[in-house]
């Protein structure tokens, strides 16, 4: 297990994110990327969770929408994650699976792409 700051952990996020390639972050829009440790108890343990409508099953965001969420669950994160290098691993390939499933890409999906 590895421990960071929050601080720290909003910083690698940042960098991850600014990592990505352009083609896979340039159609993101009215998304947040939110950082939250996921409460004890609830099941199942995650990394990320996307909480919005998918791109290609939606129409068009109207007045008052809320944005889409990416959120990140730094707690369960660190707990599997031996290194910082771990840990920005987990951080960049969570980022990706969610960024995924706000294109409409299922578990299915992304598991075949290596994204899972």
């Amino acid at each position: 297990m590895v421990e960071i700051s929050d601080d720290d952990f909003e910083r690698m996020v940042g960098e991850v994110y600014d990592g990505l390639p352009d083609d896979m972050v340039r159609g993101l829009e009215n998304v947040a990327i939110l950082i939250e440790n996921q409460p004890a108890g609830q099941w199942p343990r995650l990394y990320g969770l996307y909480s919005g409508r998918p791109l290609k099953t939606r129409g068009v965001y109207g007045y008052g929408e809320l944005p889409d969420r990416i959120t990140l669950f730094k707690n369960n994160m660190q707990a599997r994650s031996e290194d910082l290098d771990a840990l920005r691993a987990r951080v960049r390939i969570t980022l990706v699976h969610e960024i995924g499933h706000y294109f409409g890409l299922d578990d299915a999906r992304l598991r075949e792409l290596g994204w899972a």
